[in-house]
């Protein structure tokens, strides 16, 4: 693509963001501390300020005082589909399209529809419609947040299956934390406005043990300063210094399961941290070539690489037979100032050479003034 080109694609972009819709999202640290009922008590506000807002999808959970806020609002009917005998319902995105109201109340972002829906996810369903130029008000937990997964799985015991990725937390123009303290969320499930009775002990005994939501209430605010300061970072009047734009961030990645998902994330976190970028490099070494890598890993890599794109990274793939001297290349190529990885793996009996080579690449990385975090 040429200049001329770049300048009218540019253009386009500008043209198409000032037409897209508004994003506010409200953040819990778990279920019931009453994001549903806030976003349906501001749509009461918007209402009676002769705003043309209307319920997009909202899941009371049987919950009487968000069932008594839903009245009086204007509900956009849901789709039935049928899926494997059962008539199930989904927001109806094209009927939002068709009205084409000013703002849309949409709850659960983290939500997977139904098979054989436009979009898998209704974050997509969300992104759509602020491409449509609706206004979009949202809701989530932590818990379905993609970068935090991990440290929600080491307090929870719990992994948490539908996720959003960061990259559409940061599309939202407003980010707003909904905080109750332990002890009122617990007061709340006693008394039965979060679940039914007979689920009560059973959600206390688990996700609500009170060390489990001090945890994920400081993760929840952590996770709303961060997008706090980053937009005061993009929007504060031109001339403040704001510094750390020069960091940017590389993930060691490999095609084991695990191990690169927590590095990914880790690197991803940073890199919003400091309102920069992050690389994911996989150095394919000959035994992991295209004819004789196994297909489980083919498919861990896949995921992997997905994972990259959804946290907003770029993923960059070397061939050679030498990982560490290609991550302290790469890192000069692309001017990284940070690498994330896991544990060296020193095995017998080839730990003397493993740890000499190592220690070359810790002093070529010092000399290149990279930074390195090794992730248990």
């Amino acid at each position: 693509m040429d200049d001329r080109e770049q300048s009218v694609q540019h253009f386009l972009d500008l043209i198409k963001r000032s037409h897209r819709g508004k994003f506010k999202i409200y953040i819990g640290m778990i279920a019931g501390v009453g994001k549903s009922y806030r976003m349906l008590q501001e749509a009461h506000e918007l209402l009676e300020n002769g705003v043309d807002v209307q319920i997009g999808y909202v899941e009371t959970h049987g919950r009487v005082g968000t069932e008594a806020m839903l009245q009086g609002l204007p509900v956009i009917s849901r789709r039935k589909i049928f899926y494997k005998g059962k008539e199930l319902e989904e927001m109806d995105l094209d009927t939002i399209i068709r009205i084409h109201p000013e703002i849309v109340i949409v709850d659960e972002l983290a939500h997977t529809n139904v098979e054989g829906s436009l979009n898998e996810k209704r974050w997509q369903d969300v992104m759509a419609l602020l491409d449509e130029g609706i206004n979009v008000i949202s809701a989530i937990n932590i818990q379905h947040i993609e970068s935090v997964n991990e440290e929600v799985q080491e307090i929870t015991g719990i992994e948490v299956k539908e996720r959003v990725p960061d990259s559409v937390l940061q599309e939202a123009d407003e980010v707003v934390n909904i905080d109750l303290t332990a002890e009122e969320l617990i007061a709340r499930l006693k008394a039965g406005k979060i679940y039914r009775p007979e689920k009560i002990q059973t959600a206390l005994d688990n996700f609500f043990r009170t060390e489990n939501i001090l945890q994920l209430r400081e993760l929840a605010l952590k996770e709303v300063a961060l997008r706090v300061e980053k937009k005061v970072e993009n929007e504060v009047v031109m001339g403040v210094a704001v510094g750390l734009r020069h960091e940017k961030f590389m993930a060691c990645i490999s095609s084991h399961e695990k191990t690169p998902r927590r590095i990914i994330r880790k690197a991803a976190k940073l890199a919003t941290r400091y309102n920069t970028t992050f690389i994911a490099l996989y150095v394919q070494t000959p035994k992991e070539s295209m004819d004789r890598i196994g297909l489980a890993r083919q498919r861990y890599l896949l995921n992997h690489f997905k994972l990259v794109t959804e946290l907003g990274g770029e993923v960059v793939q070397v061939q050679s037979r030498d990982i560490l001297g290609s991550i302290v290349e790469v890192c000069k190529e692309k001017q990284i100032s940070t690498v994330c990885m896991g544990s060296p793996d020193l095995k017998l009996p080839y730990a003397i050479c493993s740890i000499l080579g190592y220690r070359k690449f810790l002093n070529n990385l010092s000399r290149a003034n990279v930074d390195l975090i090794i992730l248990a």
